[in-house]
């Protein structure tokens, strides 16, 4: 059971500009001709995100799943293995330069440092690999097709996944720079808004 206070952050637009699995689709997509294969299911993937609607609660349905792993069905193991290296270390650039700094302050502070991140495993786990946190949440996807989620860790789910961990101690702060984090951002004393653009506190 973790005894400390908790601080938590939000990944991509809040430690990092941009969004990081829409910026490996487009690496794929510069490096690769399978990306451009499966066009018509991306396509697809996108009119049934159109349709769906948001959740105004943010809970996880299963239409928000579909059109996720529809436009990243291309993705393959073989493809993560070879251009999830340079990805990283293009990406890496991205990231706001007071975000690393910040997460040490908050761990030197004495409190257990929470990164949950919708952003599947298998890109934010090397984004985050020389920045410190206590735990890291991430979408989980399917280790032989990586396109397909075993966890979906957005909206209110960040919520239900942080619950069982914060196991009723205090979170005295939670960062993220969208509205989506809303049930997450609920848990925290304080909350901290992002502006995606600058990397500011709005």
């Amino acid at each position: 059971m973790i005894k400390k206070n908790i601080v938590i952050f939000d990944f991509d637009k809040t430690l990092s500009a941009g969004d990081a699995p829409v910026e490996f689709g487009k690496y794929c997509f510069r490096h690769s001709l399978r990306p451009w294969l499966f066009l018509p299911i991306i396509a697809a993937g996108f009119v049934v995100k159109f349709i769906a609607c948001e959740d105004k609660k943010y809970r996880v349905r299963k239409i928000d799943i579909l059109w996720r792993q529809m436009t990243r069905r291309f993705t393959g193991s073989a493809m993560i293995k070879k251009f999830i290296p340079g990805f990283v270390a293009e990406h890496k650039m991205n990231r706001f330069g007071w975000a690393k700094e910040q997460v040490e302050k908050e761990r030197s502070s004495g409190n257990f440092v929470i990164l949950s991140s919708a952003t599947p495993d298998y890109i934010v786990l090397p984004l985050v690999s020389d920045i410190e946190f206590d735990l890291i949440i991430t979408s989980e996807m399917d280790k032989k097709r990586p396109w397909k989620y075993k966890f979906l860790n957005w909206g209110y789910n960040k919520a239900i996944a942080l619950e069982r961990i914060v196991a009723g101690r205090k979170v005295v702060r939670a960062y993220s720079d969208n509205i989506s984090d809303s049930p997450m951002m609920n848990l925290a004393r304080e909350k901290v808004w992002i502006d995606p653009k600058t990397g500011c506190r709005i």
